[in-house]
């Protein structure tokens, strides 16, 4: 695995081992980044079981301009550090030890709210539908994301995330793209108004 484009293109990133964990393969990220190439430039970039951090590190190398990496794996964490060193992005992270829910509990109460323009939210495979679900809601409700920021899930297995939400809450999503990689599936929110 490495980092694809960027200021960091090719460098070579060190991965968790064990049977739950479950590296986002090169050429679907190649894909989607291609989809949402426009909007990197700059943008404040949360990476959610963020693993090896190769999304948020490849958002860092293609201009983003800083990322919080947020896992409950001091393993991951370590590797994280490790990735973005190497990757000489160290200074634009953010690595911190978290639970998913834990971590958007404990920003929506900060003094200063915190407001990211593209969040990834790739959790492990097995109830991954319903931990989207649940850090969707977290995040739109207490809005985490900035207008018309990108919220980008994936999900294996042949499983398309069915979103389960309020009205209070789905009428938020401007807009959803869906795109099929095998029998994995990357759905990109997009929510209304003007990025701040």
């Amino acid at each position: 695995m490495r980092i694809i484009a960027g200021t960091a293109k090719g460098t070579p990133l060190k991965t968790p081992e064990g049977a739950e964990m479950r590296p986002t393969l090169e050429r679907v990220k190649e894909n989607y980044f291609n989809a949402i190439n426009f909007d990197v430039e700059n943008a404040k970039v949360l990476d959610l079981f963020a693993g090896s951090g190769q999304l948020g590190l490849e958002a860092l190398s293609r201009g983003a301009k800083e990322a919080v990496f947020v896992d409950s794996s001091a393993e991951c964490c370590e590797i994280i550090k490790i990735n973005a060193q190497k990757s000489k992005l160290y200074e634009k992270c953010n690595i911190l030890k978290y639970d998913y829910a834990e971590y958007l509990s404990l920003i929506k109460k900060r003094v200063d709210p915190v407001r990211f323009d593209i969040i990834f939210i790739d959790p492990p495979y097995g109830e991954s539908k319903k931990i989207i679900n649940d850090a969707l809601k977290r995040i739109i409700k207490n809005e985490l994301i900035s207008e018309n920021g990108l919220l980008i899930c994936e999900t294996g297995g042949g499983e398309k995330l069915a979103l389960d939400f309020n009205p209070d809450i789905s009428e938020k999503i401007k807009n959803g793209r869906i795109y099929k990689y095998g029998r994995i599936y990357i759905t990109i929110l997009t929510i209304g108004g003007s990025r701040q």
